[in-house]
């Protein structure tokens, strides 16, 4: 599955307090940013329009969103993760998508790879009602694919700092081994460690 059924959520809300600042004014040692990496990883994958979710410096983060994707803010991202993700499904349901899949911004190595092997485990032309995440040596990781069946009820479920893992149990989300792949190691410090 890909093309524009298909949108790609970044979450980059947070105020990055264990990295020292927002990830979303992260950058590679390269000089590029996390922010548009994470976009090319989703259209690169397969996503036909990728949104950004913004929160923390906000305005100074949307300078580095790429021009093919759609910055959004989340009003309450000081509560946690779940508002960002609200926000995101409120814009891929906006995108009229008929999934979402979702990553965020401090995953610098998300390989293309890995964002396709997740949308292609969306069964057709039931995609709308698939759940899937992309695991790492049998830890759940991202991203994480959720068909439009499923954002109204996880919108819901989520609270504060606790985001889809859950939800995602409780409803048999697939496993998609992806650790062939790399990439996906969050990185929560300066030095690149968890």
């Amino acid at each position: 599955m890909s093309g524009t059924t298909a949108v790609g959520l970044v979450l980059a809300a947070g105020a990055g307090t264990r990295y020292g600042m927002p990830k979303a004014l992260a950058r590679t040692d390269a000089g590029t940013s996390w922010l548009e990496l994470a976009c090319q990883a989703l259209v690169a994958g397969g996503c036909g329009e990728v949104v950004v979710v913004l929160g923390a410096r906000a305005d100074e983060a949307e300078e580095l969103v790429p021009a093919h994707a759609r910055p959004v803010v989340a009003a309450g991202w000081r509560s946690g993760i779940a508002a960002s993700l609200r926000t995101g499904l409120a814009a891929a349901d906006r995108a009229g998508a008929e999934v979402a899949v979702v990553s965020l911004v401090d995953l610098p190595g998300l390989r293309p790879d890995a964002v396709r092997r997740v949308l292609d485990s969306a069964p057709q032309p039931e995609a709308r009602r698939a759940l899937a995440r992309a695991t790492y040596d049998g830890r759940p990781g991202h991203p994480v694919l959720v068909g439009r069946a499923h954002w109204q009820p996880l919108g819901a479920a989520v609270r504060r700092d606790t985001g889809a893992g859950p939800y995602l149990r409780a409803h048999g989300a697939l496993a998609v081994d992806c650790t062939d792949l790399g990439g996906g190691d969050d990185v929560d410090h300066p030095d690149g460690s968890r």
